[in-house]
């Protein structure tokens, strides 16, 4: 497999080609094609920027109608001149089932937005919250309300 790019970081499966079961069943209409593998990305955790790891059960399924005609419904696209595209198949179930956001472990507390370090190792809170000199405007207005 191809590494991922989701919203603008890298993530490496590891390893690159991974066994997998391979399955085709012959129906009254067509062909079924089952893949299984798990797969393993390593990147960037979506909230500390830590190295994040994540196993991914991966179960799909494709029809191929004996003759589909013109309905794309029939067809998978992963065949083309009756040769079946494993790579680009395995990379979109891959894609499929991603989470929303990759993280480190499920409690990762992220980075401090006034400081910016680590809260997963230094956590802490601060003292006086800076503020904005756009609002000072409102705040005289709500010191004299």
């Amino acid at each position: 497999m191809e590494p991922f790019e989701l919203s603008g970081e890298h993530y490496l499966p590891v390893p690159e080609k991974v066994p997998a079961e391979f399955v085709i069943t012959k129906a009254s209409t067509g062909s079924v094609f089952d893949l299984r593998f798990a797969a393993r990305l390593h990147g960037p955790c979506f909230r500390c920027l830590d190295d994040a790891a994540l196993d991914l059960p991966i179960d799909a399924r494709e029809h191929q109608a004996t003759s589909p005609g013109e309905a794309e419904e029939l067809r998978t696209p992963y065949v083309v001149e009756n040769n079946l595209d494993l790579g680009a198949w395995s990379r979109d179930a891959v894609a499929l089932a991603l989470p929303d956001k990759i993280l480190c472990r499920a409690d990762c507390a992220g980075l401090c937005p006034v400081c910016g370090k680590n809260l997963n190792d230094e956590p802490h809170v601060h003292e006086e919250e800076p503020t904005d000199s756009r609002w000072s405007a409102l705040e005289q207005l709500r010191d004299r309300l």
